[in-house]
């Protein structure tokens, strides 16, 4: 199937330019560009998140710094509860919620009991489990007595020089017995209570030395400072740990502690590390747990993980990140654009510079060609004249008297005739391109040119079958021109259309206005037509698909149409036709006119 070619003689050259920018070169500067602009703005995106992070970081350390005063005044109460004094210049409130924290200590020890109580005949108990229980509670002693008072078990041996009351807890009969006041900061004292079981068969003794009571007011004191500050806005735990690993307090469903956690809490309590921190994901929720130190007493008794709640903060890094991606692909839009359109404009620049070069090496050949067939057609003119003045006196002069050779002389003298004949089109050909540079102009109406031209050849291309069709505009429309070389190249046009017609065709002729001041000559016809590489060399000098001549008649149209500041567009499909674009510009005190835009046919 036959493809429709477009082809500008002015741009042809264009299609063999090697670009400055190669694809893979701008592709490079392109994947470059981008990957600059998804640098800086992943950057940016960790630079905002790191800000949210401390931001969330501050939150966290007023949370444990509140945690923190609301448990040292708890801590301050109970000591002096279990001292049973009030310190000079310390004011201590003779209210409920001054005797809370020694009341929860009582109620957390009492529980214990009970939990022992629980596991005696449900699940069996023994000297190791009591001892286990003891170690894990910091308990100076568990032991469980029947109801005569002698010790079942025990979680460890009593040491004689310690003081013993169990035989006296028994004998008084009381569901609950309490002496732990006035043991705190007395190392060899211990305090305890006692609890009667619920079916009374025995009792349940809980004892704390010094350093249990410590251990249990700072357990307490925690506890119930959590309990005061509550969970807070976007806090999703609070869980506060010793050195030793024993939760002290805790709100919340704190997750289970990993490997890394463990060392970071190590890292934090020892100083090592003022605070840290870690992203989390628990069910759908994102965390950001903050391991913050818990001072008490001066001094840092363990650490506190709070899990915040990274809602708003991710919901901010995905606005961020939405308007950053959104910024940057229009960031990368426009350096996509700006990338081709310089690869475009550079393409352009470098297919002008070699349209001119290959013009000014066409010019040359043509000037050159030019004064080679001046100087070529005055040297054969005149031997040519010479020889066709002898053909004649030969044929007048010379005729052989026998029949069957005079036929035989007249041939060959028409032969001699007809080669002298083409020899001489050949050297007009040359005599009219060595000129064709010398223009001439004047305003003249394109339309009057073109129906003289019509007229002319009408006659040449019927006796062909060829029928010439007009199509023209109003005829005031002129152009600044030399009239004999521009009906010389229109005639030149016109013969190659008549010349691509085999048999009967028809040639249209159509004059019409065009954009920019300028005016089109269109000569179409329905020839054999031309493919793209004759397209491309259908204007050069040493081109041409003719038998006989030079086929200098296109390039010296081509030269002429040039000469008046004009182009030639062809356009071709093979076996349809070919049509001839000529554009000319308008002359100048004719610009200010408005042409009629009726077209009328002849």
């Amino acid at each position: 199937m036959s493809q429709r070619k477009h082809v500008i003689w002015q741009s042809s050259a264009s299609n063999h330019t090697r670009p400055f920018l190669q694809p893979l070169a701008v592709t490079i500067v392109i994947m470059v560009f981008v990957a600059l602009v998804l640098g800086l703005g992943i950057t940016y995106l960790g630079r905002l998140d790191d800000a949210l992070n401390g931001f969330m970081r501050s939150k966290g350390l007023d949370i444990a710094g509140t945690v923190e005063k609301v448990a040292q005044e708890n801590l301050t109460y109970l000591y002096q509860t279990l001292r049973n004094e009030k310190k000079q210049n310390t004011f201590l409130p003779f209210t409920d919620e001054a005797f809370s924290p020694h009341e929860t200590l009582i109620r957390g020890l009492v529980d214990v009991a009970r939990d022992v109580d629980s596991k005696w005949k449900t699940e069996g108990l023994s000297d190791g489990a009591l001892k286990r229980v003891a170690d894990q509670e910091s308990l100076w002693l568990v032991a469980v007595l029947d109801e005569h008072g002698k010790i079942v078990f025990q979680s460890k041996k009593v040491p004689g020089d310690k003081p013993h009351k169990t035989p006296s807890v028994t004998a008084r009969h009381e569901e609950i017995i309490i002496d732990l006041f006035n043991r705190f900061g007395k190392p060899d004292e211990v305090g305890y209570i006692a609890l009667r079981r619920k079916d009374g068969s025995g009792t349940i003794v809980v004892a704390l030395d010094d350093k249990g009571l410590r251990y249990w007011s700072t357990k307490i004191a925690i506890q119930k400072a959590i309990d005061e500050v509550g969970r807070g806005e976007g806090l999703f735990y609070m869980v506060i740990s010793d050195r030793a690993g024993r939760v002290l307090g805790k709100s919340g469903e704190t997750p289970q502690k990993p490997a890394n956690g463990i060392i970071l809490a190590r890292n934090v309590i020892d100083g090592i590390i003022p605070i840290a921190d870690r992203k989390l994901t628990i069910g759908d929720k994102n965390i950001l747990e903050i391991l913050i130190p818990i001072n008490l007493d001066e001094k840092i008794i363990g650490v506190a993980r709070l899990g915040l709640a990274r809602d708003r903060t991710d919901a901010i890094l995905r606005q961020n990140k939405y308007a950053m991606f959104l910024s940057t692909a229009f960031i990368i839009m426009i350096g996509i654009m700006s990338m081709w359109v310089l690869y475009q404009s550079q393409n352009r620049h470098l297919a002008r510079l070699e349209e001119m070069g290959r013009k000014l090496q066409q010019a040359e050949r043509l000037s050159a060609l030019g004064q080679l067939a001046a100087g070529v057609a005055h040297e054969i003119r005149n031997p040519l004249n010479a020889i066709s003045i002898a053909v004649q006196r030969v044929q007048r002069e010379y005729i052989p008297p026998e029949e069957d050779r005079k036929a035989s002389f007249s041939r060959m003298m028409g032969v001699i005739r007809e080669e002298i004949r083409r020899l001489n089109e050949i050297i007009e050909e040359f005599i009219t391109f060595s000129k064709s540079r010398r223009l001439e102009l004047h305003n003249r109406s394109v339309v009057e040119v073109v129906q003289k031209l019509a007229v002319l050849m009408a006659e040449e291309a019927g006796t062909k079958g060829i029928t010439i069709r007009t199509v023209l505009t109003d005829n005031n429309i002129k152009v600044s021109m030399d009239e004999n070389k521009m009906k010389q190249a229109l005639y030149n046009v016109l013969k190659n259309a008549m010349e691509s017609i085999t048999y009967a065709g028809t040639i249209t002729i159509a004059v019409e206005t065009a954009p920019d001041h300028k005016i089109r000559i269109k000569i179409s016809d329905t020839g054999s037509g031309l493919t793209e590489e004759e397209i491309r060399r259908i204007f050069n000098p040493e081109y041409t698909t003719k038998e006989k001549g030079l086929g200098l008649g296109l390039t010296l149209a081509h030269e002429i149409i040039r000469g008046h500041r004009g182009e030639i567009l062809v356009e071709s499909e093979v076996g349809k036709g070919t049509t001839f674009e000529i554009l000319l510009p308008v002359a100048t005190h004719e610009r200010e006119q408005e042409p009629d835009q009726t077209p009328w046919k002849n």
